[in-house]
């Protein structure tokens, strides 16, 4: 299928803009870290893990809601949520909840 220009081209814009999105996503999670004035090591650190994971986990295009949580805690963040608007209202996902109980 991806002989015919058509289809080609399309799998290349997905993929493009699949990899915008990765890059976006993980200069968000970074981003938030520096707004703490932490660095990946100070993060590490807080986690209990070496720097590299926490490199990884700034890459990854997707992760566990638990490991979101714990990340943003690390990073100094206090009540993560995740909010979506649907059909014109906001709703919220507390991430608290999906930290482990152990941990908090």
């Amino acid at each position: 299928m991806l002989a015919r220009p058509d289809i080609a081209a399309g799998v290349a814009v997905v993929e493009a803009e699949s990899g915008e999105m990765d890059r976006v996503y993980a200069e968000n999670l970074a981003m938030i870290r520096r707004a703490g004035g932490l660095t990946q090591v100070e993060v590490a650190e807080r986690l209990g893990v070496g720097q590299a994971v926490v490199s990884r986990l700034e890459r990854r295009s997707d992760m566990l809601l638990s490991t979101l949580a714990e990340y943003l805690h690390a990073t100094g963040a206090e009540q993560p949520r995740i909010v979506v608007l649907l059909n014109g209202m906001e709703m919220e996902i507390d991430l608290d909840r999906f930290r482990d109980p152990n941990q908090v």
